[in-house]
């Protein structure tokens, strides 16, 4: 994808709070939070789209000015959400399905507490792995 291309990344719990947040690529302190604000305004989009597939993978769900909203909904209802400018359907796919197998580990942990905040910093380190790897 695009050297210079912003991606928001957050996967949501089912209490519509953060688990976790991070940032790649090109960013600009002043859009961090519309970043925030336009992946937390899809969430009504991702709740209706969920249930007119039997896909984990939704593709996107919005669109605000030149950013795309690309979710990814567990069985649990864990929503992957990735705010991004470019367009490569196959390699968010990618990015999705390894940071679920990434989540799925972190839920193996007998200290991790569903919905509860992800402060691991290996859990950091190889989501921005993933991100080089897939959308970078």
């Amino acid at each position: 994808l695009l050297a210079m291309a912003t991606f928001y990344f957050a996967i949501v719990g089912t209490n519509d709070s953060p688990l976790y947040e991070a940032e790649f690529g090109a960013q600009r302190e002043e859009n961090k939070y519309l970043q925030q604000f336009v992946v937390h305004a899809a969430l009504d989009l991702v709740d209706d789209a969920q249930f007119m597939t039997n896909a984990c993978y939704l593709k996107t769900v919005d669109r605000y000015n030149d950013w795309s909203v690309s979710a990814y909904v567990t069985p649990s209802n864990i929503r992957l959400m990735l705010l991004h400018e470019a367009k490569a359907e196959e390699a968010i796919k990618s990015f999705f399905t390894a940071c679920h197998e990434l989540y799925m580990k972190t839920l193996l942990n007998p200290f991790y507490q569903p919905n509860a905040t992800i402060q691991s910093q290996a859990f950091d380190a190889k989501v921005h792995t993933l991100s080089k790897k897939y959308l970078l």
